[in-house]
Formats: structure tokens, sequence, C-alpha cells
């Protein structure tokens, strides 16, 4: 389409749908609302508002279906008991007297492996709890702890954030996620300090927050890591061997043969259904996203933020985490605001000589500097983990923030600087 949509109308639909969000408005909906709105302010009429709405909603089908494959996965690595498997190992082999280091190693390993941020957060909470009633340490170190390692391993996991990154910038899954590998290691670093700067400030975990299940019956270490090690197999032989196994079929396939390994075969039609409901509401989100991206994409915004970049002298990379970070700040989300970045500001980076994988890269690490607003579900459910009052969950932001800004430094240096393996 030839219509554009006037800076006024791009703005409008972005604040439209962060109001929207913020009245609790779910995600999808404020994100097509302030579409329209934007679209309708920005001088372009109902039919062709509608049109573009559609186009940016089509282009999201590629990565809603891969999304909706890996819930077979996320399905069998939760309600197998497999991710705390994994979790309660980890933290036995790093140790107690490094337990904040153990906690976010943990949460890393879980991420990377193809769980939920949120959900690992949630998974290895009980653990940290029980760690931080024991060793006196606080909510805000054990959560800024999860956090920063749930993130780490989000940008070198099969993540939906990942996943509409690779379809965007059309690259090997198992690329993206490499990587992300460096700028992880850094983070990880970054969250321990910070973790333990933040050891005797904030609120203690009391006894009654602990809870403890030792009748409860978990897979084996081996068994419960084969699934993901499947999946991250069948997509490593694209870059590999030249053969492809697209996410669709490996993520499944690497549940379906962890299920056997466990023993749980005769329930993978229950894991199954558990982790399509977990990947149904970020499936739909995107549809919503894409909505919003299809005016964002064909308005002069874009224009005017490249053209403030180059005026300002700054070098043309820096455009992918800038873009990363200001969509996962509208949309407190990191797949969303991989997503919208994706594909608004994809084409043009790469038109100004930025490889894919380093666009990809620069975006998806981009996204996790903000991506943890209070108008996101994501604050509120790991502040919710460690039964955080909400004034004490608004005093780790800044912190997150340090975190995710180190990542996106880190991704740029490698990406854009000094542009290694690309």
């Amino acid at each position: 389409m030839t219509v554009s949509v006037s800076v006024l109308g791009a703005l409008a639909a972005l604040v439209v749908a962060i109001v929207l969000i913020l009245k609790k408005v779910p995600p999808a909906y404020g994100m097509m609302i302030g579409a329209l709105v934007g679209g309708l302010i920005g001088g372009v009429s109902m039919v062709d508002t509608i049109t573009l709405m559609m186009d940016g909603a089509k282009g999201m089908i590629p990565a809603v279906l891969r999304i909706l494959a890996a819930g077979v996965l996320a399905g069998v690595l939760i309600e197998s008991g497999a991710a705390k498997k994994i979790a309660e190992t980890l933290v036995q082999k790093v140790g107690e007297t490094r337990a904040l280091l153990a906690l976010a190693l943990a949460t890393m390993v879980l991420t990377a492996v193809g769980v939920f941020v949120d959900v690992a957060v949630i998974t290895v909470a009980p653990i940290a709890l029980a760690i931080a009633q024991r060793a006196n340490l606080s909510k805000l170190a054990i959560l800024i702890a999860m956090i920063g390692g749930g993130k780490a391993g989000n940008i070198m996991s099969p993540n939906p954030n990942a996943i509409a990154a690779s379809d965007a910038f059309h690259i090997p899954l198992t690329s993206l996620m490499a990587a992300g590998i460096i700028p992880a290691a850094f983070g990880i670093i970054v969250t321990y300090f910070i973790a333990k700067r933040l050891n005797n400030k904030g609120s203690k975990v009391a006894a009654s927050e602990v809870t403890n299940n030792p009748n409860e019956q978990l897979p084996s270490f081996f068994a419960a890591i084969l699934a993901p090690l499947v999946a991250i197999i069948l997509l490593s032989l694209r870059p590999i061997a030249g053969i492809v196994v697209d996410p669709v079929i490996a993520l499944p396939v690497g549940g379906i043969i962890g299920a056997i390994a466990m023993g749980r075969f005769k329930k993978l039609n229950e894991f199954a259904v558990f982790g399509l409901g977990k990947m149904t509401g970020v499936a739909v989100m995107l549809i919503g996203t894409g909505t919003l991206a299809g005016i964002i994409a064909n308005s002069q915004l874009k224009d005017v933020i490249i053209d403030g970049l180059t005026a300002s002298g700054l070098p043309a990379y820096l455009l992918a985490p800038i873009s990363g970070a200001l969509m996962s700040l509208a949309t407190a989300s990191t797949t969303a605001g991989t997503a919208v970045a994706s594909s608004v500001f994809g084409s043009t980076i790469m038109g100004l000589g930025v490889a894919s994988l380093g666009a990809g890269a620069m975006i998806h690490s981009g996204a996790t500097v903000l991506d943890h607003m209070p108008h996101g579900s994501f604050f509120h459910a790991t502040g919710g983990s460690v039964n955080m009052q909400m004034k004490e969950r608004l005093k780790l932001i800044p912190y997150e923030t340090a975190v995710g800004l180190t990542r996106a430094i880190v991704s740029t240096l490698v990406f854009g600087v000094f542009q290694w393996f690309v």
C-alpha cells in the first residue's frame, strides 16, 4: 500500500495501546485498538487502516505457528517436573554458598532450553525462597538474580521472542540463539554483582513463605534435559549440515522424546494441552502486535527516528538496539517488542548495511532493556513469585534496566562496532 500514517498517528497508536494495557485491557486488544485509533488520527481512512492492520498481522503468522508448536516442548518441561529438576540440580551443583549465582544460572538454563522467562522465575522461586530463608538473603537479591538469569537465557533460547526475530530476518533460530551467548554471559556477571549489593536491602523471607514437598516425584536429570537437547540438536542441523529442520518440527519432537525418556508418554496430550494454553496467550498477543506493527511500519515515525539518528551523527547500527528497547517499553514485553521492532525497522536496518544476524541479535538484546515495566504481566508475575509488595517491586526496575542495558551494549559492540561473527 502507498498510504502513509502521520507521526502523530503512530505516536497516538503507541500511547493508546500503553494506556489501555495499563488499564488492564488484554494486550492484544489494547494494541489492536491503538492501531485503529492511530491509523484514523494519522489521516488514513477506515478501510485503509484495517488493511494496514491485517497486513501487519499476516506477517506474524509464521512466528505464531512456530510458537504454538513450541507449546509441546514447554508443556513437557513444566508439567513433567523436568524444569524443576533441572533447576534443583544446578542449584545443588553450584552450592548454597554461592546461592545468588546458582539461582541466576538455574533460571538462565531453564529459559535457554525453552521455558518462558516468567515461568522459569516462578519455577525457581520456591527453591530461592527456601535458600534465602536459611541464608538470610533479601527478596530483592534473589529476585534480581532470577530475573537477570532468566533474561540472559531468554536471548539464547528457542522462546517466542527469538522465533519472532529469526522469522523476521530469515535467519536460523540456532544462529540467533548463539548470538545471545556473549551478551548473556556479561549480563550474568552484572546480575551477580548487583544481587550481592542488594543482599542486605529490602524485606527478608519469612519461614511461613517457604514451601516444601519432599514426596514430589521428579524425573532424572538426564531424562529432564533430553527434551531441549534433542530440539536444539535438530535445529542445529541447519547451520552445521545444511539440513533444515523447522522449529515447527524440532520443538515438538524434542518434547515427545523427552516425555518418552521420562516414562510420561501417556501424559503427552496432557502436557501438550498445558503448553498450548501457555502459548495461546503469546500467539494472540502477537496477532495484536502485528496490527500495531502494520500501522507503525507504514508511518512517518520510522523516517523521523532514522533522520534523527542520522542528524546526530551516531552510527546506523544503533537503530537496532534502540528500536528494540523503545518497542519493549511501549509493549512491556520482550516478545512483542522484538516482533514490532523487527517487522518495522528490520528492512531499514539491513538497508543501512547491517547484517541480518547482527540486526536481529541487537534488536533481541535491546528488547530486554525496558520490557519489565508495570503495564506488563512480567512485572507482576515475578513480584508475586516471591510475595513481594508493589512498592518494593518498583525499586527493582532500575537494576533490571542496568542488566538489560549491559546485554544490549555488549551485543552492539559484538555485532555493530566490531561486527564479529557476521
